[in-house]
């Protein structure tokens, strides 16, 4: 099977994904963020066009070159990514809160968030792929001489569905986020303590301070990396989830990889409007449930990538307006 068809056909079009999200990290961080700020919401929204905007002209370039069968892959990974990073962010929310970290200094830290996401769902989606080349039953069974079965069955493939069916339950009953969660008793948090000593106390944006000539790390670097370990699991759902939609990696990372280019702005929107997004974790269970399904029947019926974006977008519209219309009392 081949996994690699647009990047041997258009190579270029790596690199110029690969500058394209290089440049826009420079411009983000050096020419509009100079200076931790307090991100307003006209910011965020103007960001959020920018991001979202940036995604579908490259995905129209995915469909201009590669066919719409790629271009439907590609916005249907997009989605998927987006809408569980939204849920990835009700965490986020929380975590600052816990910390209480400055408005000013959250948007460094989603920055590094994002560099590390950066190279994390490399790690993942091309380490994955690979796994998934060698797991089909047929190639594993010709290696002893059997003869291939009727349906070729992909032991990755068919663990990862059922393990999002159960993620798809577990979300559905485990409703909203729990607030209440101690952060700094977290991996993350106990990883960076045991390495350093770590300040009551805060030093603007700086993850080290000094105390009394001694070197300290600052709770915003224990706040980045709760963060980090927070990205890191809910990645082991999204990342089996899109597998499910293509099995080229080129098109599960720069589909990732705009989705989440746009958290930053996306958080600063969702944490003044969060009441519009109620409902969305309910959202989420449904579409984590269908994509477990469509991987554990994958090899006795196909299901169309134009079918499984019209199943994520009207999901997350349905769960968007359930909100609207029935918002939390709370």
């Amino acid at each position: 099977m081949n996994n690699h068809p647009i990047l041997e056909e258009h190579p270029w079009l790596i690199v110029t994904f690969g500058i394209a999200v290089v440049i826009m990290l420079l411009i983000d961080l050096g020419l509009f963020n100079k200076k931790s700020h307090e991100v307003t919401n006209k910011e965020a929204v103007s960001w959020s066009l920018v991001w979202i905007s940036l995604s579908m002209i490259f995905s129209g370039l995915v469909y201009y070159y590669a066919g719409a069968t790629k271009f439907y892959e590609f916005q249907s990974a997009y989605w998927i990514e987006k809408a569980l990073s939204v849920d990835n962010l009700f965490v986020f929310i929380l975590v600052f809160k816990f910390f209480d970290v400055a408005n000013s200094s959250k948007h460094k830290v989603l920055f590094w968030g994002i560099i590390g996401a950066l190279v994390l769902r490399a790690i993942f989606i091309f380490s994955g792929a690979f796994l998934i080349e060698l797991t089909y039953l047929n190639k594993i069974i010709a290696y002893f001489g059997i003869a291939p079965f009727k349906y070729d069955i992909n032991i990755i493939m068919t663990l990862f569905g059922l393990f999002l069916v159960y993620a798809g339950i577990k979300s559905w009953s485990s409703g909203a986020t729990d607030d209440d969660e101690d952060y700094n008793n977290t991996k993350g948090a106990r990883l960076i303590r045991k390495f350093f000593n770590v300040s009551d106390k805060y030093d603007g944006d700086k993850f080290f301070t000094y105390e009394n000539g001694k070197k300290f790390a600052t709770p915003l670097l224990v706040v980045v990396t709760v963060i980090e370990f927070t990205d890191l699991l809910f990645a082991v759902d999204s990342i089996p989830a899109i597998f499910a939609i293509s099995n080229d990696p080129f098109i599960l990372y720069t589909s990732n990889i705009f989705a989440i280019l746009g958290l930053r702005a996306l958080f600063f929107l969702l944490d003044n409007f969060i009441h519009l997004f109620s409902k969305l974790s309910y959202g989420l269970a449904v579409i984590l449930s269908f994509i477990g399904l469509k991987m554990i029947i994958a090899p006795f019926y196909h299901i169309e990538s134009v079918v499984s974006l019209l199943v994520i977008c009207g999901v997350l519209i349905l769960s968007v307006l359930i909100s609207v219309l029935y918002p939390e009392k709370k």
